[in-house]
């Protein structure tokens, strides 16, 4: 049983102390209150698991601070009206400091945390929390204008104006807290007689918690309001959702443990709703889901090195970034909106090099290795997975070639799963036995079938990024064919048409590189059985080339077939003159009735590496296979 009595006496010992920090944190007073009153009625709520805590108000706090500052980020830093000047002047010096050091500040000299317990809360090392705790104090006291060992009074100072709010008595908390779990259990008694079939009831929505990303006030309606469609930056009405603390996403311990690097710490942690929203590689918008309920994004780093001067990019960065959606639906293609974004990246010369699917992590989850090859060289390892209604993603980043600890990335995914799956609307949490298991590419792109330039490897001396054309049919040719088989995707082929014919060609505009240099793919679909004999059509063609093309070399370099999946490549010289040799990379290849042909074409200075073509090769079956 609830024991009513204990959490009121909770609520009356720490409102006042809770109202306080909220108060400072943001300097707006109505979103305090409320903050501090939408963390009491969320404890009530979950009461029995907080009362074993053995620090309940170390529970609620993140929650409240979480509220206050998602309800003041809207508008710039709130300044009451008719205030002391003395008090104005303290909270404009907060106002001048990050979030981040807002909170260590406030932490330390109104929490009155010990440091161990500070860093966990800020998801930081003892060391860099200590660090940036002298960082926050030193720039408070500079914009304060007082010493350093004024901070603690001037910051209590502010319960002159904190100490002058009325509360409603702890039955009415509790109440609303009762009402919320009451809508909560409702909601999914609902849920479940709708996944069994039971079709055509009617639901009016009981009073509730409705939080928002940006943590509307909490209220008892009496009816359910209409409310728009959000535009970007704003952020969605939610349905029943615990508020997401900072404290679910995973510490620097976390990265430091599963990730090489020393002194790893987590920087500012925000909900994204600031500047472009694009603060990770390869992200097209803010929210991967646009009806977002919450969200939350953290930064971590490894210190630069001193000496490496005031631009130099730390050499490990890392990321995580979680988001609460509407439904399990929403959640679902969140989830391959972000797989999309990777899968696809559009940020120039990233490569996709490998994907897999993380086995026994959440209800699905994948990892994806990527390298940007502009200069300075990156190589990134993102892991996504879902739980319920949330989806995080993390991304560790590296300078230079060397791909570090997929196993341990995964965990590290695992372990943000872990921290969010037992919230109200999260779903299936990590196994315990994490695994890499191989998989084809995420589609994407209008072309499916067809490859994109994130699949493209650099060539040597070019700087500048692929381009592909838009996929049209192949009507004056097949530009992906060589003059050893002059292969036509139009037509019929064993008395049946080539059906669905694509192509596409990718260049690297503005690089000054001579005509005959590019790269051309084109694709078709035949019954399987014409499949195979045109992939065999074309293997006899590049076999007797040699015989029929005077002056021809060619050299396979890649042959494999398995069951209705076949992929075979050649390296092809032709002396078009006594001073000209034209070369080409080629590979045929088919799945089932799809087939593909892929062909590059190089210059003496502008070449893949070893090896490249033939992988180009293969992710170009992935995308035949793998396409809807």
């Amino acid at each position: 049983m609830k024991d009513p009595e204990e959490f009121d006496a909770f609520y009356k010992d720490a409102r006042a102390r809770l109202l306080l920090q909220a108060y400072a944190l943001t300097g707006d007073l109505p979103a305090a209150r409320s903050s501090v009153r939408d963390g009491f009625v969320l404890a009530w709520h979950h009461w029995r698991k907080v009362a074993r805590t053995g620090s309940a108000e170390a529970w609620v706090r993140p929650h409240v601070w979480q509220h206050a500052h998602r309800r003041h980020t809207a508008r710039v830093w709130h300044r009451e009206k008719g205030l002391d000047p003395e008090l104005q002047a303290t909270l404009e010096a907060l106002g001048q400091l990050s979030t981040t050091q807002r909170r260590v500040l406030l932490l330390a000299h109104l929490a009155s945390t010990s440091m161990p317990e500070l860093a966990r809360e800020v998801g930081m090392t003892d060391e860099a929390a200590a660090r940036e705790l002298q960082h926050a104090t030193a720039q408070f006291s500079l914009h304060r204008g007082a010493p350093s060992t004024q901070t603690s009074l001037l910051l209590r100072r502010l319960e002159s104006v904190t100490g002058e709010v009325r509360w409603p008595r702890a039955s009415i908390v509790r109440r609303a807290g009762t009402t919320r779990r009451r809508t909560h259990t409702l909601v999914g008694a609902v849920a479940t007689v709708a996944a069994v079939g039971v079709a055509g009831a009617l639901l009016t929505e009981p009073a509730g918690l409705r939080p928002t990303l940006d943590r509307a006030a909490l209220s008892v309606p009496s009816a359910a309001p209409t409310t728009p469609a959000p535009s970007e930056g704003a952020l969605a009405p939610a349905p029943e959702a615990e508020p997401l603390p900072e404290a679910a996403m995973v510490p620097a311990s976390a990265v430091a443990e599963r990730v090489p690097g020393q002194g790893w710490s987590a920087l500012e942690t925000t909900d994204n709703t600031a500047g472009d929203g694009l603060l990770m590689p390869c992200r097209a918008s803010r929210y991967a889901d646009p009806q977002v309920v919450d969200a939350l994004v953290r930064e971590f780093s490894v210190a630069t090195p001193g000496g490496s001067g005031p631009k130099a990019e730390p050499k490990r960065l890392a990321w995580q970034a979680t988001e609460v959606s509407r439904s399990r639906k929403a959640a679902k293609d969140g989830f391959r909106t972000v797989e999309g974004w990777y899968s696809g990246c559009t940020q120039g010369r990233t490569q996709l090099l490998r994907t897999s699917t993380v086995q026994g992590v959440g209800d699905e989850a994948v990892q994806m290795v990527l390298r940007n090859w502009a200069d300075p060289v990156r190589t990134y390892v993102l892991g996504v997975a879902r739980s319920g209604r949330y989806v995080t993603t993390t991304l560790t980043s590296v300078l230079g070639n060397s791909v570090e600890n997929p196993p341990g990335n995964a965990e590290l995914l695992a372990e943000a799963v872990d921290a969010l799956c037992e919230l109200e609307p999260g779903g299936a949490c990590a196994t315990g036995r994490v695994r890499l298991a191989p998989r084809d590419a995420e589609p994407v792109g209008d072309a499916p079938r067809l490859l994109v330039e994130t699949d493209l490897p650099p060539v040597s001396t070019v700087e500048r990024p692929w381009v592909a054309t838009r996929a049209t049919r192949p009507r004056g040719g097949n530009p992906a064919a060589t003059r050893c088989d002059q292969t036509v995707f139009t037509g019929k082929v064993g008395g049946q048409p080539v059906r669905d014919a694509s192509t596409r060609t990718y260049l690297v505009p503005g690089a000054k590189l001579p005509v005959e240099f590019g790269l051309s793919e084109t694709v078709g679909t035949l019954p399987a059985r014409q499949a195979g004999g045109f992939v065999d059509t074309v293997r006899r063609k590049m076999a007797s080339c040699e015989d029929r093309e005077l002056g021809s070399e060619v050299v396979s370099t890649l042959s494999r077939s398995n069951g209705d999946t076949e992929l075979h490549a050649w390296r092809v010289s032709i002396e078009v003159s006594d001073d000209t040799v034209v070369r080409y990379d080629m590979a045929v290849g088919r799945v089932g009735g799809r087939v593909m042909q892929v062909a590059f074409v190089p210059t003496p200075q502008v070449q893949m590496a070893d090896g490249a073509f033939a992988a180009l090769a293969e992710r170009a079956l992935e995308r035949l296979r793998a396409a809807p």
